[in-house]
This record gives structure tokens, C-alpha cells and sequence, in this order.
């Protein structure tokens, strides 16, 4: 290479080449977690390597996404037109269809720090390859791993006539990558950076926007424009709505927020939509569900219930699709800025940010924020916020305002006075959203993009070792994040408060840990901010149904000294300062009542709970029936719908896709109501209605002995699923509902 950088090129062949020229054969190739991955370059690299023997290729990565396929037949027959329809124009990654197919040549090998939960369950190359690493560690551990090609997907466009480009979905590591490259360059080590830029990416502000230099070679032109990846919403349970709903009750208005992807994340953006929206429904679900009864005083005191005047702000690793609902409905508007004084001025409700009072330079004096007599460095940050308005102009001792001078030597009353006539109107520079990466549906690439320039800068990006941690800026950080909740997903929850997530006992791993425990932390290390973790109270069904809430489990993620709350379907255990037998109690009061007695016991057993102790009355109706009952007649009004936010299936897909979940529990859970219920439907006629579902499954018109079995295990399914009892025009009006939800 030249030693200038920013070389475009349109031939990935070519890059190749030059890759391999600077940094030799052996070839450990970083590439972003999930969305940002350079497909183009990854798979060219990839059929390199397969046709070269010579290079050693190792990939590090993070949620290599894969198009839903499907392993049974059944499961190809649904999967088949909605992949063609969703994820028409996205290129797969080669390496990882190999992987599946057992093909991936010798000299290739694939180390990831996360992945789809349960994905690489039963894959032990991907268990033995799985690294250990928190994500604001990821870095660190990839450099020692022999990191010496760093390559990601980016967006482009022109500013001030310059070509720029923005890391847009993934600064998360890759900010400290190129400062660590940086640096390895320096020392005399071979290393390369690429961009691949790709024009449907949305150009995402911050800290993500970088010079082309940054990179050594920037891959552009019309083949790497190709569609992104988009995952379809998983459909939301009723249980997780109650999750939501509780949870909801625990965000303080004027907060901050962090949530994950799937279900429960938009569980509970629906719960706090609805808090907003509809508070009157909401306070009376939370009546009839008890909540303000048996958790009143936790909720007045780091809680909230009513409607968002103040607003949120959302300091998330994932920039999800959820927060866009969340900003469309007027909850996420509470701006933070990058400024130590200005924090402190809104946080003391001295100032806000479309409101700049007549006084903010003697109060900005005050604090020493700004010199009494303002000097160049005073003007550049008084005008970067907006302090002062737009196309003044400084020299020395002097404020320029057309023909108009104004003395900058404010211990003078009179020139203090005379600076009011320079104030802005608003505040400038500051933005709602804080995060490391993005991935979403369609829906919300397309509304990224649709945006102005200027509103899309309130949905700041930047690295996860600021994103994540308060190490490095903890004052600005701490004034940006206050009453911050810092909700995550957990699989199981022991009696004593630690918390299982990533991996189970028998040490498979389930996902990664990815940035669960900085948030952990930074709940414990923020004053007024809480950990919230989220445990579905039961897994499985029939036979295999167990509880989540165990009394000891061979494996653990958030250790019990960094308990906090623990949150399920049926309520809140708020565990922060409280000796073991009450942390128990209060966990055993949240668990499914099928398995409290258990519990019960073994806690009395080992001596952690008094053996007289017995379950409040009002804790010992857990079961799945209370909460279908309490919410399946709201959502007749349009609440608690199954994709609250919309989808990307039509109403077949959603009928057919949730029968088929059915029969694959009832496969695990209760195989003998399934083959009974088999038997059944071959004496039974096939019903009318169940003709569209039959068709998108291609099962219409069987054309064999094995089709017509399939065709009866769908028809069972479907039957099962209690579809062929709904009629089209319930169907329709539910359709109605989900739209009023998410207007």
C-alpha cells in the first residue's frame, strides 16, 4: 500500500490480493457482530482460502446471521417462500453454510464471542471455538488472538464536499480496533483495514463517523450495494407481556433505558407505550394484576406510573427497533449532551434544551465552565451547544453579530447584560440515543434512512467501552445516565439471586455473555440506577416443563453478590440489600406455584429459609391461566398483540408459524397427546377454512402418501393451535387491534 489509506477500489479480487501481499497467508480476518459484517469481502475470502490451502484463515466474529431454514420438513415447507420474500437481494456468508453443511475446509476456522441463543447447541467445533470474552473485551482478546485484518461494512456520504463514511451499525469494537491497528502499525506489525461501503446502510452520527484514511482500502461501487439482513420479529406471549408490564412500572419518567432485542424487548416498549398512551387502561391492568398492591412502595420510590412528560433516554449497546417505537410515540426526547456543566444545569432543572435562560453565562461563570473574560476555546463551546446563536464571529476581546461588537469581557454588568442579545433559542448537539450496534427489521432501516440528516443525529453511535461502562468520562456519564434501568434476559435464577444466562450446566455455551455483566455493574455503581433481569418463570411443556427459578444450578453469569431484581411473569423480587431468607422468599414468591413447594422445602432443608416459614396466600396463584385471563380480553382493545409493532409475515404465516411451535412442544412435551391427536385427525375431514393455511404450505393438493401425512399433521397442528376455530373476520379484527397498538 501507499501509506495514505482511503484507496477505493471496486475489485474484491484485487483487495484480496493486496491483503495477502502486505499481511502474508496467515490471515486472522475480525469482522463485526451481526449486521455489519463486509459479505462481499468475507465470502471472497473465504473461497480463497478454500481454493489455497496454504492460508490459514481464522475469523473472529459475533453473531454470523443466518437466513432461518428450518430442519424438518415441515419446518422447509414454511420457512421456503418466507426467506425467498424477506430476504430477497441478502447474501448469505459462505463460511457459515459450510459450517452447517460440515464442509468448512481444515485451514479455515470460525471463533465467535456470541451467537443466536441456541444455535450452536449441538455443534461442538462452535462450542470449542466459542470465546469467552465481555464485549468491552473483545478487542483485547482478538488482538492477542493475532487480529491483523480488520474489515467491516460501512455507510457513506458527502460532507462539506469531502467524502465521509460512518461505522453506522457496528462502532462497538471496531472505534478500539482501529486506534489498536493504529498503534500495532506503529510497532512495526502487518495490519490492514477495509471498508466495504454499502449505500442502503443508514449514515449513523457520533462517534461513528470516520475520514476515509481510516481504512486502507474502501470497497465501493453497485455489486456491494446488496439488501441488508432482516431478522422478523419474534412473536410476543402473553407471559412476556406481563414481564413487560411489570418491568414498565419500574422506569422512572426523565430516565434511561437499556433494552435488548426480541420479545421481551418489545414487551416492554409496549408496556411503556401503553403507560403513555393509554394510562387509564394501564393503571387498571396493574390493579387487577395486584402489582401496585404487592409492590407500591419499590415503585414509588425508583418507580413510575405515569405518563412520560420528561421522557427517556436510552444508553443501549443495541440501538433497537424498539426504541424507534419508543421515539415515534414521543417517550424517547430526553437529549443528553456531551458537557459536564450543561448536564448539570438540565439535571438541576436550571436549563433545557429548547429553553436557554437569560442568565446561563453567569451561571456557566459560576461553575467555572467558562472564563469571566471569554477567550476563543469559551465561543467555540458556547456556539457548538447553541448558548449562542448561529454566525457570530469571534476575534480577539470581541463578538461579531453582523456590524454589531460585543465585548467579551463579561465581569463588566453591562457587557454580561448586553450578551443576552446573542443567546440561541435551543440547545444544539444533543441526541436520545446512545449506542454500540443496530440490527432490526426492514421497517427500521427504512425509517433510518427516510430521515433528515438532522433528526438521525439524535441517534448517536459510538464504541462499546463508552457505551457500556462509565470507565473514562464517569461524571459525564454517570449526570447523562441517571435513574437508569438496565434491564437484560436471563435462562435461570437460583433461590439466592444469581443469575444463569449464557451457558448451561453442562457447559454448552447458549449464546455469549456479551456486555450483561457492564450492565450489572454499572446498576451497582450509578446511585440511583437499578439492574433488572428478566427470567421467563418456566420453560418446556407437558413433561419436560421445568422451572426457572431453581433452588442451585451448575453455572452462573451474574454472580448472587450482584443480585438486584429479578423480574418473571408473575412479579418483582427486589433482592438489593437484603439478607439471604428474605432474597428467597421473594424469588419463591415470584416462581410458577407448581414448583413452590419444592422450592420450599429444599430452601428449608439447607436452612436458608426458618422452617415455619410458609408462601403469603396472596403469592401461590402462579399459574399461566391467571395471566391469560387477566390480559386476552384487552386485547380485543388492541393491547398485548402478539407483534405489537408490526411484522413482516401476513396473517397465514403468523397462524402457521405458531401451529407448527405447537406441535414441535407437543413432540417434547407431550408426545402422546400428539399421536393421539394424529389418529384423530386421519378419521376427520379436512375443513374449509383451513385451505389458505394448507396452500401456503404447499399442502393443498398432496401429491403422495408422505404429503398427505404432512398435510394431517398441519391440519392437527392448526387444530391444536385453536386457528381453525378463528374466523377471518376475528382474524381481521385482531389485525386491527395490533395497528392501534402501534400507531
Amino acid at each position: 500500500m501507499n501509506g495514505k489509506g482511503g484507496v477505493v477500489y471496486n475489485d474484491v479480487q484485487k483487495c484480496i490480493d493486496e491483503i495477502i501481499q502486505h499481511v502474508g497467508k496467515e490471515i486472522t480476518f475480525c469482522i463485526p457482530l451481526a449486521l455489519g459484517k463486509p459479505v462481499v469481502l468475507a465470502n471472497e475470502l473465504y473461497r480463497r482460502a478454500k481454493k489455497d490451502p496454504e492460508i490459514k484463515l481464522r475469523i473472529i466474529t459475533a453473531l454470523s446471521l443466518e437466513q432461518p431454514k428450518g430442519s424438518s420438513e415441515l419446518e422447509k415447507r414454511f420457512y421456503g417462500p418466507l426467506t425467498e420474500r424477506i430476504f430477497a437481494g441478502v447474501p448469505e456468508l459462505e463460511y457459515m453454510l459450510d459450517f452447517r453443511a460440515g464442509r468448512l475446509p481444515k485451514n479455515v476456522e470460525v471463533f465467535e464471542f456470541y451467537s443466536k441463543a441456541g444455535s450452536n447447541l449441538n455443534y461442538p467445533v462452535a462450542q470449542q471455538n466459542h470465546i469467552a470474552s465481555n464485549y468491552t473485551h473483545v478487542y483485547r482478546d482478538a488482538e492477542n488472538l493475532g487480529a491483523n485484518v480488520l474489515a467491516q461494512m460501512v455507510a457513506y456520504r458527502e460532507i462539506d464536499g469531502k467524502p465521509m463514511y460512518s461505522m453506522a451499525c457496528n462502532p462497538d469494537v471496531y472505534l478500539e480496533g482501529v486506534r489498536g491497528f493504529k498503534r500495532m502499525r506503529a510497532e512495526g506489525k502487518k495490519v490492514f483495514l477495509v471498508a466495504e461501503a454499502n449505500k442502503n446502510l443508514p449514515f449513523m452520527y457520533g462517534d461513528a463517523v470516520v475520514e476515509p484514511e481510516t481504512y486502507d482500502i474502501i470497497l465501493q461501487g453497485p455489486q456491494f450495494d446488496y439488501e441488508l439482513f432482516c431478522p422478523p420479529k419474534d412473536p410476543v406471549p402473553l407471559a412476556d407481556h406481563m414481564i413487560g408490564i411489570n418491568v414498565s412500572t419500574l422506569i422512572k419518567d426523565g430516565g434511561t433505558l437499556q433494552v435488548g432485542i426480541g420479545s421481551l424487548g418489545d414487551a416492554i416498549v409496549s408496556g411503556l407505550i401503553m403507560r403513555n398512551n393509554h394510562n387509564a387502561v394501564y393503571r387498571e391492568v396493574l390493579e387487577k394484576a395486584g402489582i401496585l398492591k404487592r409492590y407500591g412502595k419499590l415503585i414509588e420510590e425508583w418507580g413510575d406510573i405515569g405518563v412520560f412528560e420528561k421522557g427517556l433516554y436510552g444508553s443501549s449497546e443495541m440501538f433497537v427497533d424498539a426504541f424507534m417505537q419508543l421515539y415515534k410515540n414521543n417517550i424517547l426526547k430526553r437529549k443528553v449532551y456531551e458537557s459536564v456543566p450543561i448536564m448539570k444545569l438540565i439535571n438541576a432543572g436550571k436549563l433545557s434544551p429548547d429553553n436557554i435562560p437569560s442568565d446561563i453565562l453567569g451561571q456557566l461563570i459560576e461553575m467555572k465552565a467558562i472564563h469571566s473574560k471569554l477567550d476563543e476555546e469559551d465561543f467555540t463551546f458556547l456556539t457548538q451547544f447553541g448558548i449562542l446563536k448561529e454566525g457570530l464571529i469571534y476575534e480577539k476581546d470581541y463578538i461579531f453579530d453582523g456590524g454589531k461588537k460585543y465585548s467579551t469581557d463579561l465581569n463588566d454588568p453591562e457587557n454580561l447584560a448586553a450578551m443576552s442579545q446573542l443567546l440561541g433559542k435551543e440547545l444544539k448537539g444533543g441526541h436520545v440515543v446512545l449506542g454500540a450496534f443496530f440490527l432490526g427489521p426492514k421497517s427500521f432501516y427504512k425509517a433510518l434512512n427516510d430521515m433528515g440528516e438532522e433528526e438521525r443525529q439524535v441517534f448517536a453511535m459510538s464504541g462499546v467501552d463508552k457505551v457500556n461502562q462509565l470507565y473514562g468520562g464517569e461524571e459525564l456519564r454517570a449526570l447523562q445516565r441517571k435513574d437508569a434501568r438496565f434491564v437484560n434476559s436471563g435462562m435461570v435464577a437460583t433461590l439466592l439471586g444469581a443469575v444463569a444466562s449464557d451457558q448451561i450446566e453442562d457447559g454448552r455455551v447458549i449464546s455469549g455473555i456479551g456486555g450483561q455483566y457492564n450492565f450489572v455493574a454499572m446498576g451497582h455503581a450509578l446511585p440511583d440506577a437499578r439492574a433488572i433481569m428478566m427470567i421467563k418463570s418456566t420453560k418446556g411443556s407437558g413433561k419436560t416443563l421445568k422451572s426457572n427459578i431453581v433452588f442451585s444450578y451448575g453455572h452462573c453469569s451474574v454472580p448472587k453478590h450482584l443480585r438486584d431484581i429479578v423480574v418473571t411473569e408473575y412479579g418483582i423480587a427486589d433482592l438489593r440489600s437484603k439478607p439471604e431468607k428474605q432474597v428467597i422468599a421473594e424469588l419463591i414468591n415470584i416462581a410458577d406455584s407448581r414448583f413452590q413447594p419444592k422450592l420450599l422445602e429444599q430452601a428449608k432443608k439447607a436452612g436458608k429459609l426458618p422452617l415455619d416459614y410458609e408462601i403469603p396466600e396472596e403469592y401461590r396463584n402462579n399459574y399461566p391461566e391467571k395471566i391469560v385471563s387477566l390480559l386476552k380480553p384487552y386485547q380485543a382493545q388492541g393491547f398485548f398483540q402478539p407483534f405489537p409493532f408490526g411484522t413482516d409475515l401476513t396473517e397465514t404465516e403468523i397462524a402457521v408459524g405458531g401451529a407448527l411451535k405447537g406441535l414441535k412442544r407437543l413432540l417434547t412435551g407431550d408426545p402422546l397427546k400428539l399421536v393421539t391427536g394424529l389418529v384423530k385427525e386421519f378419521f376427520r375431514p379436512i375443513p374449509a377454512s383451513s385451505a389458505p393455511y394448507l396452500e401456503r404450505m404447499n399442502l393443498h393438493k398432496p401429491s403422495n402418501l408422505k404429503e398427505r401425512v404432512y398435510r394431517k399433521m398441519v391440519l392437527f397442528a392448526l387444530r391444536n393451535n385453536n386457528v381453525l376455530s378463528i374466523s377471518p373476520s376475528s382474524q381481521q379484527t385482531s389485525k386491527m387491534a395490533g395497528k392501534q397498538q402501534s400507531a
